[in-house]
């Protein structure tokens, strides 16, 4: 029988690659929901349980888990992005939004993470502290790339630019963001007339201006390129 290679998660049993990284897979578990849950859970009194990451090096299978959450935290989605895994942290305790850098290629060179905290490991950098209130909700919170920033997108039509600029606009209750490609960002529009079909429409970084639309879906690639389906 084919012997398996095992890498103990502590109960973390799905991992996705991480887009554009050399190697780098994510696995999160949700002991309360996603970001928008956990914080509407906060808010209603009850304890947030923090969530738990990890991070997976392929070929050799490497594990790590970054950072340790304190109770009343909660971590989004991991990005890539110039040569380090960017971490979002909620920390509903505190009213504060945390955008950390953490040194993938400083991790690989020393060995096992220790499993430290933000304010313990040398391997995570605080790049900005935001005020909670800065937004109406974690709703679609999120970084994205590229290059880097932290996003909003509400439940109906509003858009926001969180850091590292500000901005706000009104988006088609259709639209979607994909991604954002330089000063542009690129949104998806579907649309039944009457079968269903896709546009990919471009709105200016930060304002949201629109500049244009093209038929046809995104996709983009693990390696950060990206082709229209028409």
């Amino acid at each position: 029988m084919t012997q398996y290679k095992t890498i103990q998660t502590n109960g973390i049993g799905f991992v996705s690659e991480l887009p554009q990284s050399p190697g780098w897979y994510w696995g999160m578990d949700h002991t309360s929901g996603d970001l928008y849950e956990a914080e509407e859970l906060w808010q209603e009194g009850h304890p947030v349980r923090q969530n738990r990451l990890i991070l997976l090096h392929f070929p050799e299978g490497r594990l790590f888990e970054p950072i340790h959450a304190k109770e009343g935290q909660y971590l989004g989605a991991p990005v890539w992005w110039a040569g380090a895994i960017w971490l979002l942290l909620a920390d509903f305790a505190r009213g504060e939004l945390r955008i950390l850098r953490w040194d993938a290629e400083k991790a690989l060179t020393e060995g096992q993470d220790q499993l430290k905290t933000a304010e313990e490991s040398d391997r995570l950098q605080e790049i900005a502290c935001l005020p909670r209130a800065l937004v109406k909700d974690c709703y679609n919170l999120q970084l994205v790339t590229a290059p880097l920033c932290l996003i909003r997108q509400g439940h109906e039509n509003d858009f926001q630019v969180v850091w590292p600029e500000q901005g706000d606009f009104t988006i088609d209750a259709r639209e979607s963001l994909d991604s954002r490609d330089g000063d542009v960002f690129l949104f998806s529009q579907w649309f039944e007339d009457p079968d269903y079909r896709e546009e990919t429409v471009l709105r200016r970084y930060p304002d949201g201006a629109f500049t244009g639309r093209q038929k046809g879906s995104l996709l983009t690639l693990p390696s950060g390129e990206k082709w229209v389906l028409e």
